[in-house]
């Protein structure tokens, strides 16, 4: 994450500035935060391992933000705008040339989007469950511009004949952006159960494709990796990104765990 440009943009818990080098510790802490999502529940995470994980004192922490939450709610808003790179994409060339090329750059934009904030999606997603309204309303911003980029263009390709998704462009659109968070979310699931992720790709892209132009795919259209693997009766265990998702997690927390080692005091 870069350190934001613009000074106003944050402020201290009692109302200041900070200059480049406290927006740095901010963003330091942010950062940090985010590394303890990845294998701690949020519930479960304190200032002081925050702080620690940043090298750093719980009292700078509360310079900052007044809580865990705080911190895990500002990197909830960080979602809104890095979606506006999604509507970009979804905003691109759907003409008979490269629709294609663009659906599945939409649709890998999407996936590398959720993977960049699986953890903070997570604790998202769990909130909204629970029915926290802050949470709630940060997902909705943060995928409602994809939304309407999504209908809009599939209104102006539909024109006259009507998208083969429905009549309605914005029911269409947010039918294939709830598929595409939920596939993003589930994808090691998926990976779990030997369905690769270039496969998940091309189906996903597929349906956009033909929601949007009432096209099918180009003959000979794939996305590379996609071919059918052989056919499945149970859990592929540590198949392709699963395995490298639990080797990350399984790196955070070990490393987590030594740095908290190292910085205890002796005889405790």
């Amino acid at each position: 994450m870069a350190i934001p440009d613009d000074p106003e943009l944050i402020a201290t818990t009692d109302g200041r500035v900070p200059g480049r080098r406290g927006r740095a510790t901010r963003q330091r802490l942010l950062e940090c935060t985010t590394e303890l999502l990845v294998a701690t529940p949020w519930r479960s995470i304190k200032v002081i391992d925050i702080a620690r994980q940043a090298g750093t004192s719980p009292a700078t922490f509360y310079q900052y933000f007044e809580n865990v939450e705080v911190a895990i709610t500002v990197l909830a808003e960080e979602l809104v705008e890095g979606a506006g790179a999604l509507a970009g994409l979804v905003d691109g060339d759907w003409s008979e040339q490269a629709s294609w090329s663009t659906a599945v750059a939409v649709v890998e934009g999407f996936m590398d989007y959720w993977e960049r904030n699986r953890a903070v999606f997570r604790v998202v997603e769990l909130t909204t469950v629970e029915g926290d309204l802050r949470f709630q309303g940060l997902r909705v911003r943060a995928l409602n511009a994809v939304t309407v980029t999504l209908a809009h263009v599939i209104a102006t390709n539909a024109e006259g004949s009507g998208s083969p998704a429905g009549a309605d462009p914005m029911a269409a659109a947010g039918t294939l952006i709830a598929m595409l968070a939920q596939v993003a979310g589930h994808r090691y699931g998926f990976e779990f159960w030997g369905i690769r992720t270039a496969s998940l790709v091309d189906s996903q892209a597929r349906l956009l494709h033909w929601s949007v132009t009432g096209r099918a795919a180009p003959v000979g259209a794939k996305v590379a990796g996609s071919d059918a693997p052989p056919p499945r009766t149970g859990p592929v265990v540590g198949g392709g990104a699963a395995s490298a998702r639990t080797a990350e997690v399984k790196a955070a927390a070990k490393a987590a765990a030594a740095k908290k080692a190292v910085s205890r005091p002796k005889g405790k």
